[in-house]
């Protein structure tokens, strides 16, 4: 598999060798040791999800507070998604920003997007089904959104009309969110990352 960096510090995008032939194909879309020689530290796995959307469908940006925020793999293993990242550590040189992979069942890319970073979608099929590995469990009182619209942010969905949940809908805008104190620290984000490649657990621990 081929690691590429984001524009956006702790994001990659991870594309497999697939390996073809009439009956099918086969791949590795996910190696705990690849991925902790790039970025630095093992991926703690902790939870697993599925979402399937349906076309036009916006959901995110979606983020947890740090520590211990959540890292997350996703892979598209059924139609297709622009993923897309964004920056909302206060005090990064890329704040604000943010960075997009399409996700097929295709191509079959993967993202990983480390603490601290967003992450939200726009599903460009009906049914297109995320996996998600993820590195601590869901914390309803820990996690926050930044609303998908916010013209601050500028993300260009590929959709006229997106549909978004109620609560998606409801999210403050960057400005508000950095206002009320609900965005991470870059330093911290840092810091704690750095922390995770001394935790002792070694790649061959394996998941």
């Amino acid at each position: 598999m081929k690691m590429r960096e984001l524009g956006i510090e702790g994001a990659w995008e991870i594309t497999p060798q697939q390996h073809g032939d009439p009956r099918g194909l086969f791949m590795e879309w996910y190696r705990f040791d690849r991925l902790a020689e790039t970025v630095g530290h093992p991926l703690r796995l902790a939870q697993g999800n599925l979402s399937v959307s349906a076309r036009g469908v916006v959901r995110g940006i979606h983020f947890a507070d740090v520590p211990p925020g959540q890292a997350k793999y996703i892979t598209c293993v059924r139609g297709a998604v622009l993923d897309v990242v964004v920056d909302l550590r206060v005090g990064s040189p890329t704040f604000g920003r943010w960075d997009s992979v399409r996700l097929d069942d295709v191509d079959r890319r993967a993202v990983y997007l480390s603490e601290g970073l967003g992450h939200g979608f726009c599903a460009l099929t009906d049914d297109a089904t995320l996996s998600y590995l993820c590195s601590t469990t869901y914390n309803p009182t820990g996690e926050h959104g930044v609303h998908p619209l916010d013209a601050e942010l500028g993300i260009e969905w590929p959709v006229g009309s997106p549909r978004l949940s109620a609560k998606d809908a409801d999210a403050p805008t960057l400005a508000q969110a950095r206002e009320a104190g609900l965005l991470p620290d870059y330093q911290t984000c840092r810091t704690y990352v750095a922390s995770l490649g001394t935790d002792g657990l070694s790649y061959s621990d394996g998941i």
